[in-house]
């Protein structure tokens, strides 16, 4: 008998913007979860799930037995090392990283990517970024959703491939969030004012260039907050 899986909201979110019968490369799989719930619900064709640490392998591997998952490969690699062309994967989900973290990642094997139509990012920082740099590589924002869970307001956004211009405004502020603009977005630009205050109010006085840039970017901001 074996156990019934739930998932936390953050990865529910995810698993919702995956394609039926997607073949599904999960880098930086922790400890599988999303994975495990893919494959139980038979949401995917398979998946590969990548860690760069044994550990949290070691914990897939046991999360996989424990809810009887099927159709999931457990791999070490750092990045997109752990996959290669036989592996057929059409979608990429990379959660719980940093921004900086998953464009290198994303970069370093671009070669990787000529078959992968669906990338899912859910990055703890500078999602504006993480648009900009897969525009540029062929992709366009799909969707984007917003998600609460234990105070941390979540960005998980879903490239596709192809082209589409957008505007500074949008690669910042995220084009589908702008069009739906809910209570969830207002709270995360208050939250973004809170932390660039608190940089401000730490910064040395001689910082005036950074002090700056950041009351401007609050300024953006809170003029942003007044249309939700």
């Amino acid at each position: 008998m074996h156990h019934k899986i739930t998932i936390s909201k953050r990865l529910l979110a995810i698993a919702k913007m995956i394609d039926k019968k997607s073949v599904v490369a999960d880098i930086g799989c922790d400890h599988a979860m999303l994975d495990v719930y893919l494959s139980n619900n038979g949401l995917v064709k398979k998946t590969i799930a990548c860690d760069v640490a044994i550990g949290p392998l070691k914990e897939a591997k046991k999360n996989i037995m424990l809810y009887g998952a099927s159709n999931i490969e457990v791999r070490l690699g750092n990045g997109l090392d752990a996959i290669s062309e036989k592996d057929n994967v059409n979608t990429i989900v990379i959660a719980g990283l940093g921004s900086q973290k998953i464009i290198e990642i994303l970069i370093r094997d671009t070669e990787k990517l000529k078959n992968v139509s669906t990338i899912i990012i859910q990055s703890n920082t500078g999602y504006d970024k993480v648009r900009c740099v897969l525009n540029k590589i062929g992709y366009y924002v799909k969707d984007e959703v917003l998600v609460k869970e234990n105070d941390i307001i979540y960005v998980i956004i879903k490239f596709q491939t192809g082209s589409f211009k957008y505007t500074k405004k949008e690669l910042y502020f995220g084009p589908i969030l702008l069009k739906n603009k809910n209570k969830l977005f207002k709270e995360l630009l208050q939250n973004e004012i809170k932390k660039n205050n608190k940089i401000i109010n730490s910064l040395p006085c001689k910082k005036i260039i950074k002090k700056t840039s950041l009351k401007l970017k609050n300024k953006l901001l809170k003029k942003e907050i007044q249309g939700v």
